[in-house]
């Protein structure tokens, strides 16, 4: 279980569960140690100076890899242990757990180790289980395979660290654990060990590793590079871990080699950052690692702890692990943040990869609602169309699915039910776009029987009074949907639902007979945040002809508005988000609350690193420029309380949901499927930790 950090900084990233670690590459001094240990020092210093907790090198990196016999030297192997006890001596006080490889002397043979340095004492001593010993490689010629070592610890009474004895762990069974840093725990792997089918690291994963680190001097051939990137973005996605990489460098022999220096650091199947490739100095990828989203992913996935029960890891009979605990003394103050954080995390930057995603939330959606229609038989589509994005979206979806079917866009029946507030702007919008989709279209003014429904209720507003209150505003909501329902048994047809994800989340939707309901909810799935560049993706790739493109360009630029309540001259319209959150934050709330399942402050605290400059980072494709806003703390705090409250009051709606499709992999709020919740849960805990965020 993690705990709150202890940083009294709010803008310290360890505060908020996350690691800061580093892949370092260096040119390396030819079987030269006590040069490589002085240079390896250099970077430590700099990697403490810059506030790593981790710090990894390449595969014998104190030694220089491609040096054949003379790692079976004594001149050589004397003088790597000589270096590894100055490089403890100089890791004291600093702050980085450091990994550096080098050819270790146990009971007669050679092995290929990683050294697991920290705060001037070797913590212990991880060997190379797979040794490669084909094409360029002919490793068992001088080395022992570690795998089952024969004894588990090693004898160098002379190092900083040995225990009493004069003892120090060895072994491929090794996680290092910070006690100070829940859900910091380390398994180190040496370069083929990665390669194999089952890789030692896979298991240590199962074992709570959380960070896979892995020492490599792997020599670079055309296409090598992609190949490393694949194994390691893979382990980081199956092991729901991060997996850190560092080879070798300039320095290593080019007899009949070369090297490139490789460094990536990938988290669940995300590339966090990696270095230039061939470089002439020193280099480091240095990102932070969010440990909290590694256990809320294992959290999640029961199968994962399964897997470990399958594998006999930890287990009775099976493979178990030892754990050397180590004090890590997080600094404080803020160190920024070295990862990216997307503005729109349901919305990729990349204009490809956008592309991608709206291919297929589009068809996600026009297949689903294909089926339903199949199952159903004949029957037609009723929707309301209000010249908004969600009901737009939601309409031109009936219209492709009506055309796979094989079946007249004329048995979509689409209604506008102007109200009190109804504008000529967004009428005319939702009329264009019928007659431009050839489908059934229908105004139904519903002002005299919310008229009277108001006279009956007593409401003030039913005699003209301006009383525009939740009762107004919901009479009419109600109203359109009854109405579409009505017109749904008379004409054989099931009512098509519009409202998107984000409304569900914040409970903007009228309850019962109110566009909460529906025969089938097309949006549900689909947070506010992409149904623009859905629309705009639909446009961009001809799915429709010019007539359909020229109405959707004016329905994506006007402002989102229920149009619920009247507006006098001069004044400005009803605007959702006046009262619901800019959904740019709501929807980045949303994501990692459904997600990530993280806490209110961590979420404020991501929020201002995505938020707090519009002029920095990375915006989707096509997104409006002057829609481009930023907000400070004191913003994203209000809003993320306002969004706590709405969600916690609001489940009641969400567990009577119609059905409609999962679409994003950040999750829906179907109560029979990703999120189940009970209807008379109290928020007192999450707004608890939000008090936490005081902005300045």
């Amino acid at each position: 279980m993690t705990v709150i950090r202890q940083s009294a900084d709010f803008r310290n990233i360890y505060r908020h569960g996350f690691a800061r670690v580093a892949a370092c590459t260096l040119p390396v001094a030819i079987a030269d140690p006590a040069t490589n240990a002085q240079r390896i020092a250099e970077q430590v210093l700099v990697c403490h100076d810059d506030g790593v907790a981790v710090a990894l090198f390449p595969e014998l990196s104190v030694s220089g890899y491609a040096i054949d016999d003379l790692l079976l030297q004594d001149v050589l192997l004397d003088a790597v242990d000589a270096a590894i006890a100055t490089l403890a001596r100089a890791t004291a006080g600093l702050l980085p757990m450091v990994v550096v490889g080098a050819p270790v002397l146990v009971d007669g043979r050679l092995y290929n180790c990683a050294v697991v340095l920290h705060d001037g004492v070797v913590l212990g001593v991880v060997p190379k289980s797979f040794l490669p010993n084909y094409r360029e490689f002919y490793e068992k010629r001088q080395f022992a395979a570690g795998d089952e070592p024969a004894r588990p610890v090693l004898d160098r009474p002379h190092w900083p660290g040995a225990d009493p004895a004069g003892q120090v762990p060895f072994g491929s069974d090794l996680l290092f654990a910070a006690t100070d840093l829940p859900g910091l725990i380390l398994h180190v792997e040496v370069c083929e060990d990665m390669w194999v089918p089952v890789p030692p690291s896979a298991r240590a994963a199962l074992a709570g590793a959380t960070v896979l680190l892995n020492l490599s001097a792997s020599p670079i051939t055309v296409g090598r590079a992609a190949d490393r990137q694949l194994l390691a973005r893979s382990a980081s996605a199956r092991c729901n871990a991060a997996y850190v990489y560092a080879s070798a460098s300039a320095g290593e022999s080019t007899t009949d080699l070369s090297w490139d220096g490789m460094t990536m650091v990938y988290e669940c199947g995300e590339l966090l950052g990696e270095s230039e490739r061939f470089p002439a100095a020193a280099a480091r990828t240095v990102v932070d690692v969010d440990l909290d989203r590694l256990r809320q992913e294992r959290l999640r996935q029961g199968s994962f702890d399964d897997n470990r029960r399958a594998e006999g890891v930890l287990g009775r009979d099976g493979q178990s692990f030892r754990t050397i605990g180590f004090t890590l003394h997080p600094p404080d103050g803020d160190l920024g943040l070295r990862r990216r954080v997307d503005r729109f995390p349901f919305v990729p930057d990349d204009p490809a990869l956008l592309a991608q995603d709206c291919y297929e939330a589009y068809n996600i959606q026009v297949s689903g609602l294909e089926q339903r229609l199949r199952a159903i038989g004949s029957a037609k589509l009723v929707i309301g169309v209000s010249g908004g994005l969600d009901s737009t979206h939601a309409l031109i979806v009936a219209a492709q699915a009506m055309d796979r079917l094989g079946r007249p866009r004329t048995d979509i029946l689409a209604f506008t039910l102007p109200g009190f507030a109804t504008t000529e702007h967004t009428r005319s919008n939702a009329a264009a776009l019928a007659r431009a989709l050839g489908v059934t279209f229908e105004t139904i003014d519903i002002r005299p029987l919310a008229a009277q429904m108001l006279r009956d209720l007593g409401h003030p507003a039913g005699d003209g009074a301006q009383v525009y209150d939740v009762t107004f505003e919901n009479v009419q909501a109600g109203l359109r949907t009854d109405l579409l329902f009505r017109a749904a048994n008379q004409r054989g047809g099931i009512v098509l639902g519009t409202g998107d994800l984000s409304e569900l989340a914040l409970g903007w939707c009228t309850y019962g007979v109110g566009d909460q309901m529906s025969h089938y909810g097309v949006n549900a799935g689909i947070p506010k945040t992409l149904i623009q560049h859905l629309i705009r993706w639909v446009m961009s790739t001809d799915q429709f002809d010019g007539a359909v493109n020229t109405t959707l360009v004016s329905i994506l630029d006007t402002e989102i508005t229920p149009e619920l309540i009247p507006t006098k001259p001069g004044e400005r319209p009803q605007a959702t988000q006046d009262s619901v959150g800019p959904y740019p934050l709501q929807d980045f709330t949303l994501y990692y609350v459904l997600r990530r399942g993280y806490r209110p402050a961590k979420i404020a605290f991501l929020a201002e690193a995505a938020w707090r400059d519009a002029s920095v980072g990375d915006w989707p494709a096509g997104y409006p420029v002057d829609e481009r806003a930023a907000y400070d703390l004191a913003t994203i705090r209000h809003w993320l309380e306002v969004f706590i409250r709405r969600f916690f009051g609001n489940q009641f709606k969400r567990s009577a949901l119609p059905n409609g499709p999962k679409v994003v992999a950040g999750g829906s709020l179907s109560p029979r499927g990703d999120w189940r919740m009970p209807s008379d849960a109290v928020a007192a805990a999450w707004l608890a930790d939000l008090a936490s965020v005081r902005p300045d």
